[in-house]
């Protein structure tokens, strides 16, 4: 059985979380929350509190034991962007992309 927690509109690219993200798929929970301690990277303290939240769901609304758990899956997604403007030399305007993200964490129990 899976439990999973979503984080939405993070304001961090995508491409930034997935570098991240990658470190701790398939680990125990206990080892990934080390790995993202020791992570010199903004998104780590969002997948931690993610991650956290899925441990939480998992002991309290499942009955898991928090012991046996590992990440079984963690995938980014795009969110919604942000579009703003840039004024530039005669009169042009830039756009500026500000990407949200979308983090899925789903942790198991190990058999």
């Amino acid at each position: 059985m899976e439990v999973q927690a979503i984080a939405r509109n993070i304001r961090i690219s995508p491409r930034k979380v997935r570098v991240v993200a990658d470190l701790i798929r398939g680990k125990n929970v206990g080892e990934a929350i080390n790995i993202l301690r020791h992570t010199p990277k903004a998104a780590s303290s969002v997948i931690e509190k993610a991650l956290k939240s899925a441990m939480a769901n998992a002991e309290n609304n499942n009955n898991m034991n928090i012991d046996n758990l590992y990440v079984s899956t963690i995938f980014v997604d795009a969110g919604p962007v942000l579009k703003r403007v840039h004024p530039r030399s005669r009169g042009q305007a830039f756009a500026i992309m500000k990407r949200t993200s979308i983090l899925t964490v789903k942790v198991s129990e190990k058999e």
